[in-house]
């Protein structure tokens, strides 16, 4: 199991992270695609990520803007899996043409 990071480990790491920020114990972000059918393979390719990984983000979609919520449920917290995984959802997002949207 991966160990939690501490406060000053995850604002350090959000500064990589443009887009994230903590809310709890969550990393959360939103990212406003193109259009739907972007949205929909923005999820698909975080997905395909998260599986490679064994981590799996709660993720909604509405119309074009997806929001994602990343913790480790099993760690009760935030750990490296987290920001990694934001790191991989933000690249998917730029290669797809979506841009971080403000809650």
């Amino acid at each position: 199991m991966s160990r939690l990071l501490t406060d000053e480990e995850i604002d350090r790491q959000l500064d990589d992270l443009p887009g994230w920020r903590r809310d709890g114990e969550s990393l959360v972000a939103s990212y406003d695609a193109p259009d739907f059918p972007k949205a929909v393979q923005l999820i698909v390719a975080a997905g395909d990520e998260a599986e490679q990984m064994q981590h799996h983000p709660d993720v909604d979609l509405r119309w074009k803007v997806t929001h994602w919520r990343l913790s480790t449920h099993s760690a009760g917290g935030l750990t490296q899996l987290d920001i990694e995984l934001a790191h991989r959802i933000s690249q998917a997002a730029a290669r797809l043409g979506a841009e971080t949207k403000e809650p």
